[in-house]
């Protein structure tokens, strides 16, 4: 896939300040999904399924049919079997007693570095070797510290452990120095088992200009020459030690650059407007590229982060920076975490670097945006592929070439909250495009257009593909119509018109439903909260996004409120139609209301609907959408994944929508199935996420439906859009 990628350069920052992105569909190779693999799945006997379970870490067996990870919550590693690489399985858990912080394989062993320290002042950890086949512990050697990345030389003759012992990030607002330092730990290896009495422990003090009495070596990696390098994240600094002396041969400044059209502000918006001069670098992971290149990955954590990647070589000079590249591209996929604004923006963490076949391929994992940014290795600039969605906090990767395959562990794991479990993910290299995103932004100038969340969807009245999203209160301060031109692959968000109240971005509105006039501009359902200061109301807005009329619900339809109001609204001529979520006070259990407001008489009314009644959780309707003689209703549960068993998509005959007084005894209209999005929702391989929120059926019959990624707060990010064809 060929790239065209224009842009102006900081002399000394290498930052773009300008860009403009645009993807060739030519056929070529690509990574797809394959399978999706919950942590859950491989709890230990006597485990509830409400325990807090992680995949952290993860590497695989010499054979590349067994995937161990680390699962720290839990206290140990787990093993996952691939055999079946589209069907993985759970083939175990041991109990390591202690937090494993990585895991790296030496012949038929999994060694594990494990932190078993009593506080920061006092760090202790250890390297456990472990018989893959059978799962039981072989030796443990005693590191002398807080133990991070774990790594194994190619020749299977070293292994290398980063001492971080990290700081107390509350103490003293997480300055250094905060002894007792870290180091660097090597021990040579014999059969795969490490010589712990041979081990080294290489000073890394006074190396770095930030914090030089507290090195925190973060990440390790080996190159054929067993020259290992290391980074010390928190002291901004590089360091290539050679192996078999443990001698410090260079070490270098990470380096920082000029970020400029960055989003700095967690505002609810997505601005990029903002400039941070001289931010650090800091980077996190590591992985050679060759023996004398490798990339960094730029996450930040005392005081830089500059949301990109870099590639040095090892005398410590730049090859490559890449800016904003995979930020903006991160940004234009609609998974910007904008809850990260202040920070690190995307916060590339992770790493993978393979060859499959002929092609080097670097993996840049953005942890908060539950994406995966793949780059192909030219040994100059290196070229963007695609972009994977990764589950929610994507943390290790390790690729398995002989297969073709990718394996990326994330390790957020929500079970507390309701919300997905920590995932593995499986994906493979083959012919054909990249199958994600399903949508993108393009630029806006010199930045991209930012989105998320999208809710409501509305087909243009006039040309075929062409669609309206709205967002909800995500984006409360940036509150935006997104046209879409569905008639790209992937489809194409062309532009963004602001909703604005007296020349300035309208604020309490929750959008959760569009639809058109027939005059060219739109009317908007807002759902609202009574005593939360969001009123449930409808909006008339103008082709420029300018707010010409806002209608409040009346006092008898909020006489019976409760919460989840308005979330779809649709026009029938002189009426709208509006759906409300939930049940209210006033409805009978498994049903909810249709809302009717006349434009021209101003007269309210109403019918029923009857929703399915919900094993688990509740079901409510997300969308309203008039075509022909019928309106067509998404009604969907709060499940996600397995438990997920309602996201469907019925109709009503227009002939059924004859409304009654509020208050007063509502008709019941019938329902007809058009489709199960479930499987819809599954052809991903990802899974099934909770809000598909928005269905558009456009001039030429052609239905459209779209799920809402919550702005990538606490979620993974992926929109899934797709085309449910002649409607």
């Amino acid at each position: 896939m060929k790239t065209l990628f224009t842009k102006r350069l900081f002399t000394k920052g290498l930052i773009p300040l300008a860009a403009i992105i645009t993807t060739s569909v030519a056929d070529a190779d690509s990574f797809k999904r394959i399978a999706s693999w919950s942590t859950a799945s491989n709890l230990p006997s006597g485990k509830e399924y409400k325990t807090e379970t992680s995949a952290e870490i993860i590497t695989v067996s010499k054979d590349g049919k067994t995937l161990i990870y680390s699962d720290s919550p839990l206290g140990g590693i787990g093993f996952i079997d691939i055999r079946n690489e589209a069907k993985p399985k759970a083939a175990g858990f041991l109990s390591l007693n202690g937090e494993p912080t990585s895991v790296s394989v030496s012949k038929k062993y999994v060694l594990a570095g494990i932190n078993t320290s009593k506080s920061y002042t006092r760090p202790s950890g250890s390297l456990v070797t472990v018989d893959i086949k059978k799962q039981t512990i072989i030796s443990q050697c005693e590191l002398g510290g807080q133990p991070d990345s774990v790594a194994v030389s190619k020749d299977n003759k070293y292994v290398a452990i980063a001492i971080e012992n990290e700081r107390d990030e509350d103490l003293n607002d997480g300055a250094l120095p905060q002894l007792p330092a870290g180091n660097l730990v090597i021990i040579p290896l014999s059969k795969g088992q490490p010589k712990c009495e041979q081990k080294k422990i290489v000073s890394l003090t006074n190396l770095a200009e930030v914090g030089a009495t507290d090195p925190e070596p973060e990440f390790v990696d080996f190159n054929s020459n067993n020259e290992i390098v290391v980074t010390l994240q928190e002291n901004n600094h590089i360091a290539i030690v050679d192996a078999k002396n443990g001698k410090v041969t260079s070490h270098f400044s990470a380096g920082s650059v000029n970020l400029e059209n960055v989003d700095l502000k967690e505002e609810r918006a997505l601005t990029f407007a903002g400039t941070q001069k001289n931010r650090k670098r800091e980077p996190d992971a590591v992985k050679w590229i060759d023996d004398d290149r490798f990339v960094t990955a730029n996450e930040g954590d005392y005081e830089g982060g500059s949301r990109g990647f870099t590639i040095f070589n090892k005398q410590g000079n730049v090859l490559f920076d890449s800016g904003l590249d995979l930020e903006y591209r991160i940004a234009m996929a609609g998974h910007y975490p904008e809850k990260r604004s202040g920070n690190k923006g995307v916060e590339p963490e992770g790493l993978e670097v393979a060859t499959f076949g002929k092609d080097t391929y670097i993996f840049v994992l953005a942890e908060r945006s539950g994406i995966v940014g793949v780059y192909k290795d030219t040994g100059n600039k290196p070229e963007f592929i695609q972009l994977l969605p990764a589950g929610i906090a994507p943390e290790g990767a390790i690729a398995i070439p002989n297969r073709k395959l990718l394996v990326v562990a994330n390790e957020k794991d929500l079970i507390e909250d309701k919300g997905p479990r920590s995932h593995v993910m499986l994906y493979k290299l083959g012919k054909g495009t990249a199958e994600y995103p399903h949508i993108e932004s393009v630029m806006d100038g010199d930045r991209p257009i930012g989105w998320g969340a999208l809710s409501g969807l509305v087909a243009d009245e006039t040309k075929a593909g062409i669609l309206y999203a709205v967002n909800d209160s995500f984006y409360r301060s940036q509150p935006t119509i997104f046209t879409i031109d569905a008639n790209q692959t992937p489809a194409k968000i062309i532009k963004a018109t602001p909703i604005k109240r007296d020349g300035i971005p309208a604020q309490k509105l929750d959008m959760e439903g569009i639809t058109t006039d027939g005059k060219g501009g739109f009317w908007i359902a807002s759902e609202g909260r009574t005593g939360k200061l969001v009123p449930h109301a409808i909006f008339h807005v103008n082709a420029k996004g300018k707010i010409k009329k806002e209608i409040s619900f009346p006092t008898e339809l909020l006489a019976v409120e409760k919460r989840f109001g308005a979330e779809g609204i649709t026009r029938i001529g002189d009426t709208l139609w509006i759906a409300i979520q939930r049940q209210w006070k006033d409805d009978p259990k498994n049903t909810v209301k249709l809302v009717s407001y006349n434009i021209k008489s101003k007269e309210w009314g109403a019918v029923r609907y009857p929703t399915e009644a919900a094993e688990k959780g509740w079901i409510g309707l997300s969308e309203v959408t008039a075509h022909g003689d019928y309106i067509y209703i998404i009604e969907r549960d709060n499940q996600i994944g397995d438990k997920a068993k309602v996201k469907r998509l019925y109709r009503v005959s227009q002939n059924e929508l004859t409304p009654s007084k509020l208050g007063s005894d509502l008709p019941v209209v019938k329902k007809e199935l058009v489709r199960d999005f479930i499987p819809d929702l599954k052809k991903t391989n990802g899974y099934v996420t909770d809000k598909i929120e928005g269905f558009a059926i456009d001039v030429n019959d052609q239905g459209y439906a779209i799920t809402d990624n919550d702005g990538v707060d606490d979620s993974s990010g992926e929109t899934v859009f797709f085309s449910t064809g002649k409607m």
